[in-house]
């Protein structure tokens, strides 16, 4: 299991990257994490910058 740390407006979270299901453009330039079995996480930075971290894991 690998942690990431995804940072957020509100705070940081450290997410399982195996449990992520999608990304999708959020409000104001941020990106929506869907989380299996969870809510989505609205995260700094561009889907495609949030793909690079989870998969740099």
């Amino acid at each position: 299991m690998k942690f990431v740390t995804l940072e957020s407006r509100g705070g940081n979270y450290m997410v399982v990257a195996d449990n992520v299901a999608w990304l999708r453009v959020g409000e104001n330039g941020q990106t929506l994490v869907g989380i299996i079995g969870s809510q989505p996480l609205l995260v700094t930075g561009t889907p495609d910058s949030v793909a690079q971290k989870l998969a740099a894991t």
